[in-house]
């Protein structure tokens, strides 16, 4: 119990950094916390007595010196749209909430060196319109662009469906602005494409969650747009059959394939079943469904003849049964839209156990042959939804409840089921956390099943980086 003499020292405490950012930027109260302590899925709640907010890397720099010198644990948190709990505070009360939403402006935009620089609670989607109205391209896309924030982009490494072409968000980053746990400020906002002068420390921020320090804004590489861009969806009867089509694609399109997303029936059926307005795109049903993006550089013309070259020798092979292509801008929209909605589409049909994996290209239809095994000992009656990105060899593969069941008891089966699937994964030298990252939902499994020399470089860099343990802790490592 909590005695009054330590409740003031830590109301004390707690003004003093209310006064770095000011009253108006320090909440307190409950229904103005609220938002910053729930997540997306619901699985992770946290308490906080104080959300700060400021509004420049200084207040950022004096938060993180005080709370070096008081051993008080900062939550670093961007748009609160991540999965795996890494933006959530504990149960404690003791840890503050460290809102980087007003440090929101675009600082410049470099139409000669492609770069765009911005600061940590830019919102995707502005970001994406920004360099839109300037004849630019920003290729980062997550389903959650309208809210996520270029720090959580960042810390959080996350992909989306455009990785296949233009990376992850570590490969469009070209440098850092972070504030260190000890307020010093690491100013590395370069724009060069080859620096070999030493280690490269903003590689250690992005995808750290928060844990290293607080990422406060970013140089990221633009691109020129497309000139022409063909969008196609495909009935094909297997995920082998799909494998096939991605090598045909990759081999006649290669950069100008810039998606190849893999959907099972039963998930589009989801879909059509929950989305308000949604069409399935083609008259039958298909075992599974392919979304594929041709983008050319040189024009609409080119485009239009690498998708019809692709369709064509695949129709003719029998590697497709059907396919649309997109006629106008809007039903390539409507396709994406499709996709996109795909892990909404879920929550309707009760309890769901999500996983974010990537396993080799070559052996995505394996895993899902062998995952379905897994899932059936644990809950045969259990329904998977498995989507994804599969020219990255990244998949959701997530596994909704039986049709009746109580939710709460299927997500009992959480541990059980998530050592089924990961058994499957780390069997194909693949990855437990493609994109989502690690946060708390899986740190003690990253810890038991990561090489244990891995465990102790990453130990160390924690510890060389934020001696007093303040940054984020529970999460990682």
């Amino acid at each position: 119990m909590t005695s009054p003499t330590d409740a003031a020292a830590a109301e004390s405490l707690f003004d003093r950094f209310a006064a770095i950012v000011g009253p108006a930027h320090a909440l307190r109260s409950e229904i103005d916390i609220a938002p910053y302590v729930s997540e997306p899925r619901g699985r992770y709640g946290g308490v906080t007595r104080l959300v700060l907010r400021p509004g420049s890397v200084a207040e950022v720099s004096a938060i993180l010196k005080l709370a070096s010198e008081t051993g008080t644990p900062v939550v670093p948190q961007g748009g609160n749209t991540g999965l795996v709990g890494g933006q959530m505070p504990d149960g404690s009360g003791r840890e503050i909430v460290l809102s980087l939403s007003r440090l929101n402006r675009i600082r410049e935009i470099d139409l000669q060196s492609n770069t765009v620089t911005a600061e940590a609670g830019v919102i995707l989607h502005a970001l994406r319109e920004a360099a839109d109205g300037v004849d630019r391209l920003f290729p980062l896309s997550l389903a959650s662009q309208g809210s996520c924030q270029i720090g959580g982009n960042l810390s959080s490494n996350a992909g989306g469906v455009g990785a296949l072409a233009y990376g992850v968000a570590r490969d469009l980053c070209l440098g850092l602005e972070v504030v260190l746990p000890t307020g010093e400020v690491l100013d590395d906002l370069r724009k060069l494409k080859k620096d070999n002068t030493g280690y490269d420390l903003k590689d250690l921020f992005v995808g750290a969650e928060g844990t290293l320090g607080v990422i406060t804004a970013a140089v990221l590489k633009l691109f020129p747009k497309p000139k022409g861009r063909e969008v196609a969806w495909i009935a094909v009867d297997s995920p082998e059959r799909a494998l096939v089509l991605y090598g045909l694609a990759a081999a006649k399109a290669g950069p100008s394939l810039t998606a190849f997303e893999l959907m099972s029936e039963r998930t589009l059926a989801f879909v059509l079943r929950h989305i308000p307005g949604s069409v399935a795109p083609l008259a039958q049903a298909a075992p599974w469904n392919v979304l594929l993006e041709i983008s050319s550089g040189r024009s609409a013309e080119d485009a239009q003849n690498l998708m019809q070259d692709i369709l064509s020798e695949a129709y003719e092979a029998g590697t497709l049964t059907d396919a649309a292509v997109a006629a106008s801008l809007a039903q390539a929209e409507a396709f994406w839209h499709l996709r996109e909605s795909m892990s909404e589409a879920q929550k309707p049909e009760g309890g769901s156990i999500k996983h974010d994996i990537s396993v080799p290209v070559a052996a995505i239809p394996r895993f899902i042959r062998e995952a379905e095994e897994a899932v059936a000992s644990v809950e045969p009656a259990a329904r998977v939804v498995c989507f994804g990105h599969m020219g990255d060899g990244n998949l959701h593969y997530n596994v909704s409840q039986p049709e009746g069941a109580d939710p709460a008891t299927f997500l009992l089966l959480y541990p059980a089921m998530n050592r089924a699937v990961h058994d499957v994964v780390r069997a194909l030298d693949g990855s437990i956390s493609a994109e989502h990252g690690i946060g708390s939902m899986k740190r003690d499994e990253l810890i038991a099943t990561a090489p244990p020399v891995a465990i102790d470089l990453m130990r160390r860099v924690k510890c060389a980086f934020d001696p007093a343990g303040i940054m984020n802790p529970g999460k990682v490592i």
